[in-house]
């Protein structure tokens, strides 16, 4: 056994005795972790409101060596999840975040750089920035950390890079899109403009956040969530339970 320290968020909480849970994390140095809190469920316990969904604390763990459950030693709040007031879309994209990152990421696999998104995604969701850029946005950046983000530069199924068009192909099983030459070649068929393209490249180029002032369109709109729907839908095994509240 031994005694790690690291930053983390709940992203899952179950009953596990009449005074204790399971509290699943994800952290920074450590990824998907599951613990168990004793004595969460008293009045008086020793996390108070430490364990609050999406809550950020930092944590202290005792790991075990074998296959039985690490336990929760320590856990001080650093800030819990307030979205903007009164908006509910907000609540339900930080409750769309808890989901993807308790399905699809595997237990004591770090992915520091999907944290640092986390965080970055649940700070804008408190505030009043548009919900559909940041759901995506994230989307995008836990697709790329897992190895699963469409090919957007070449051609899934020639291979020559996607030039100027005024719209492309989407090959969701080969892997991204394809080029307008290639599109009868493909077997969905399915078209994206070229400005939900440019969207998608902005909303996943390193270091920028010009994405903040984009005005999606409802075409734009509709082609994102086509795109991504089917991705995440894939990987998780179903359709995210959490995706049908949000108004995207």
């Amino acid at each position: 056994m031994s005694i790690e320290k690291a930053s983390a968020l709940v992203i899952r909480q179950a009953d596990w005795s009449e005074s204790s849970r399971v509290v699943t994390w994800f952290s920074r140095e450590f990824g998907k972790l599951a613990t168990i809190a004793k004595g969460a469920k008293r009045l008086k316990g020793p996390f108070e409101a430490a364990l609050d969904l999406l809550a950020r604390c930092e944590v202290v763990i005792l790991r075990k060596s074998s296959g039985s459950l690490d336990i929760l030693t320590e856990a001080k709040l650093q800030k819990r999840f307030t979205p903007a007031t009164n908006n509910l879309g907000h609540l339900y994209g930080g409750y769309y975040l808890a989901e993807l990152l308790d399905g699809l990421c595997e237990e004591d696999q770090p992915h520091p750089r999907l944290f640092d998104a986390a965080i970055a995604t649940l700070d804008s969701l408190e505030s009043e920035g548009n919900l559909a850029l940041t759901v995506a946005k994230f989307e995008l950046e836990l697709l790329r950390d897992l190895g699963h983000l469409p090919e957007l530069e070449l051609c899934v199924l020639c291979g020559q890079p996607l030039e100027q068009a005024a719209q492309y192909g989407v090959d969701l099983a080969a892997g991204g899109l394809c080029c307008p030459q290639c599109v009868e070649n493909s077997p969905s068929r399915r078209l994206i403009a070229a400005s939900t393209r440019a969207v998608v490249l902005q909303l996943i180029a390193e270091g920028e956040t010009t994405w903040q002032r984009l005005l999606l369109t409802s075409r734009q709109a509709s082609e994102l969530r086509g795109l991504l729907n089917p991705l995440i839908a894939q990987l998780l095994g179903r359709r995210p339970k959490t995706l049908r509240y949000l108004p995207l």
